[in-house]
């Protein structure tokens, strides 16, 4: 490499061109920088030897450097470790690539700021002037051009690097961090991100809460700015999708105020009824908290944003129950070739990476990774090997090669230019940040697995969360698998994906381990307990909407899910069933031939048809005697065969109500009903004149013809079709399914159309016998020969007694029983006119045969 310097200040002239190495003819060398982040788990600002804030590595092909990556704590090596073999990986392919950049080399620098802020500013400096001992507006250069800066340091250092990256206008590439502050490319125009923002990582924890039901959970979060805002962003969206927060505790930044924060949160949990507890912290947080008394509170499920718990060997992780969230990551083949293949002698080492290197001999490692080792090489102590998701490889890969696609597309651009690719290319190149940050912009390519590869509006790479769990696998041991996903970006309905066969969550009321084989049955997190099927949930005053009672649904209405905030009701052709889950079709009823009550309806309609026909053969048989003829045959004909339709009239009222049916019930009816009436008002007026016309020069004797007597049953019967005809113009009877007046019943009836028209024509038939009762009652004294006064003034008493009650009666009963009500009303008061005006007469003249004669009748008047 070259080692000439050439410093100046960057407000003064343009920058000379940088020296450059050969690897081949008009090949270039380019330098990306790795940051990558090893966090200390007790403390942020400790700082460290001044050595160690030295570049830690820097790498050239079939060359090892001195120092290697220094580390606090053995558990951090695995995931740093993956991660700079990854991106030493990347640039390899790239370089030995002669496709992507066949001009050019990539190299970089790595350094390790400690999770230190003065440390990473200091390192920023020497970033951004090239000198080690970083001078702030200036660069000295002693290799090829700064490209960008691809970093995994926690989101608040990020944000202050931010800063500086703004002002030289470098493209600062991060590969961990969703920090939702940082989203946006006004306040961040050339911050870029290999991970999707955390505004999604709240998204998908809200769509796994809602998938298990879990309705009732803690929130443990730090203090810092994005995990507020993430808290916010997660109780509102919880809320909305109808769960509830119990408690919001936070645990602060400040090492002397973790312990009492620690000593009420424990407290918090133990008098809580929550089950799902959602720890939002960053790394260093969520595995300081793994050591503290919170983590002892049985029966809980912990939802972690942090991969921290995962990253550690599965051994190291006790038996809770976890589900935590990380971005997308998947295993490169290439990257695992370079696992098994490389020599560990080109990288420095420790007894730290040895032993790591080491660790990839044993037989329990996975074959993709596993390395050939001699036996004396194998470690008996696996510490990395079951991390699949070995590191943040897959988002290095794709922060590397999106670099030199980007790169690729603005030389490309260029090719207009011959001189691009030749030896003064320098001038061209110093001028990279601004033209690479409007390529990155626009980046779109195929990454190394065929996966589509672009940045969205915000600088945000469009992938989605892995749901990663614990697996116990048959032979008894762990291993942290992939049991879910979750993409913001794919179409509606696809993007949250779960395995719960794959899930192992501790039971939350026994120690002993539970199996998500039943879908239906996932642990319960709920204030209250699960509303079934059939209830309906009434929130208890006073406290949280997620707190409530479980009320069965009212008649008419359903629920068929579990905690509905109401029950549905059925459609007026359907009824709940049993159990009040579902809506079953009502059963259909109408007053039936076929059942008991309709068959005995019929029997007494015809039994009193044929006695009413057996009376009028006695009469026609009978009509020369003088009892027959005293009381007019021709009325007492038309009265007969009036009632002998009235009884069958009530046939109609039974069966299915049809079109036809509904109009001639309530038509019939009232014209033979009217007929019969009129016949007994024409009787009554016949038997009142009958007494006077026998006085000699009697003016009434002119009225005693049979022709006054039809024309009286005529008129009045006309009347009553008038009435029916103008009912039958204006709203006429139909069948109608009244869904409502018997539970669970569609009852078939005819409604009657106009109820004012109905209640005329019933009006009318007692105007007509309320006039034949006062005419028959005033005229029940005259001698009992000639008179049926007294029995038509009975017969109009019963009929009267019959429709009255008929009325309050009818209208206080539903459905069938209703028209048999009408139906007992008919027959009640036409048996009443049967009886009480031909029964004496049938007695007379076939038991008492003396008295129904001549004779008999001149004594009586005589007398």
């Amino acid at each position: 490499m070259p080692t000439n310097r050439r410093c100046r200040s960057q407000t003064l002239q343009q920058p000379p061109r940088p020296p450059h190495r050969r690897r081949s003819p008009l090949r270039h060398r380019w330098r990306l920088l790795l940051r990558d982040e090893v966090e200390q788990s007790d403390t942020e600002n400790d700082a460290e030897p001044a050595a160690e804030e030295k570049p830690a590595h820097l790498y050239q092909p079939g060359v090892a450097t001195q120092n290697g990556l220094i580390h606090r704590h053995f558990h951090h090596v695995p995931l740093n470790y993956y991660n700079f073999l990854a991106f030493v990986s990347a640039v390899e392919e790239i370089n030995n690539s002669s496709e992507l950049l066949p001009n050019l080399t990539l190299g970089f620098h790595i350094y390790t700021p400690y999770n230190n802020l003065l440390l990473t500013y200091t390192i920023a400096m020497n970033i951004l002037s090239g000198m080690d001992s970083g001078i702030p507006n200036y660069s000295c250069k002693t290799s090829g051009p700064l490209g960008a800066v691809i970093e995994g340091i926690a989101a608040e250092h990020s944000r202050q690097i931010s800063s500086l990256s703004r002002i030289y206008h470098y493209p600062q590439i991060n590969y961990i961090s969703g920090n939702l502050v940082m989203s946006g490319t006004v306040k961040f125009p050339y911050f870029y991100r290999t991970v999707p923002s955390d505004l999604h990582l709240c998204a998908g924890i809200i769509k796994l809460l809602k998938h298990f039901g879990w309705t009732w959970v803690g929130v443990i979060a730090c203090t810092d700015e994005n995990s507020v805002r993430a808290v916010q962003i997660l109780k509102e969206g919880i809320e909305q999708s109808g769960g509830c927060i119990e408690f919001i505790e936070t645990i602060s930044q400040s090492s002397l105020l973790m312990v009492q924060d620690i000593a009420n949160i424990r407290n918090t949990i133990i008098s809580s009824s929550i089950k799902v507890i959602i720890l939002y912290c960053n790394r260093d947080r969520t595995e300081f908290v793994r050591y503290t008394s919170i983590w002892e509170a049985p029966g809980k499920v912990w939802i972690i944003t942090a991969e921290s718990l995962f990253t550690s060997p599965s051994y190291y992780v006790d038996g809770k129950s976890l589900l935590g969230f990380t971005a997308r990551k998947k295993n490169i083949p290439s990257f695992q070739k370079f696992l098994r293949e490389v020599n560990p002698a080109l990288f420095p080492t420790d007894s730290l990476t040895e032993e790591w290197w080491k660790d990839l001999c044993n037989n329990r490692c996975p074959k993709s990774i596993k390395r050939s080792c001699s036996s004396d090489e194998t470690s008996n102590y696996v510490s990395h090997c079951d991390i699949a998701i070995l590191g943040s490889s897959y988002n290095i890969y794709n922060a590397v090669y999106g670099l030199a696609h980007a790169l690729h597309d603005m030389i490309t651009s260029s090719s207009e230019n011959t001189t691009l690719w030749s030896g003064k290319s320098e001038s061209v190149l110093d001028f990279l940040p601004w033209k690479l940050h409007h390529y990155l912009k626009n980046l779109h390519f195929k990454n190394v697995l065929g996966e589509e590869i672009f940045f969205d509006e915000n600088g945000d790479l469009t992938i989605g969360y892995d749901i990663i769990s614990t697996v116990y696998l048959p032979d008894g041991t762990r291993s942290h698998e992939i049991v879910g996903s979750y993409n913001p970006y794919a179409s509606s309905g696809k993007g949250f994906t779960i395995n719960e066969k794959a899930i192992v969550l501790e039971d939350l009321f026994s120690q002993v381990r539970y199996y998500f084989f039943n879908p239906q049955a996932p642990p319960h997190s709920g204030c209250s307990p699960s509303c079934n099927h059939g209830f309906w949930k009434l929130t208890r005053k006073g406290t949280s909407i997620c707190c409530y009672d479980c009320i069965p649904c009212s008649e008419g209405e359903v629920s068929n899910q579990t905690d509905m905030d109401i029950c549905i009701t059925c459609p007026e052709d359907q009824w709940p069933n049993q159990n009040r889950d579902a809506c079953i079709p009502k059963v259909t009823t109408f007053l039936s031939y076929e059942e008991p009550l309709g068959i005995t309806l019929t029997f007494i309609i015809i039994f009193f048809f044929l006695i009413t026909t057996v009376i009028l053969r006695i009469f026609i048989y009978y009509q020369d005697t003088p009892i027959v003829k005293a009381n007019n045959r021709d009325l007492s004909y038309i009265l007969l065969i009036s009632l002998m339709l009235c009884f069958l009239c009530s046939l109609i009222f039974i069966g299915r109500p049809e079109k036809v049916t509904c109009i001639l019930r309530q038509i019939v009816f009232g014209i033979t009903f009217s007929i019969s009436l009129s016949s007994v008002l024409a009787k009554t007026i016949t038997v009142v004149l009958a007494f006077h016309v026998i006085k000699p020069g009697n003016k009434f004797r002119k009225w005693m013809g049979s022709r006054f007597s039809n024309c009286i049953v005529l008129s009045c019967s006309l009347l009553q079709a008038l009435l029916c005809l103008i009912w039958l113009c204006t709203a006429p009877p139909f069948p109608y399914l009244n869904m409502k007046s018997e539970t669970g019943t569609i009852v078939i009836e005819c409604n009657e159309g106009s109820i004012v028209a109905f209640y005329c024509v019933l009006g009318y038939l007692g105007f007509l016998a309320g006039i034949s009762f006062i005419i028959a009652f005033l005229a029940r004294n005259l001698p009992d020969s000639f008179n049926e006064a007294k029995y038509i003034s009975f017969s109009m008493l019963v009929f009267c007694s019959v429709w009255i009650s008929f009325i309050p009666t009818y209208l206080s009963t539903k459905g069938k029983y209703m028209v048999a009500v009408e139906i007992f009303a008919i027959l009640a008061s036409s048996a009443g006119l049967l009886f009480c005006i031909f029964l004496p007469k049938c007695y007379i003249i076939l038991l008492s045969p003396e008295r129904n004669s001549r004779k008999f009748l001149s004594k009586t008047y005589n007398d």
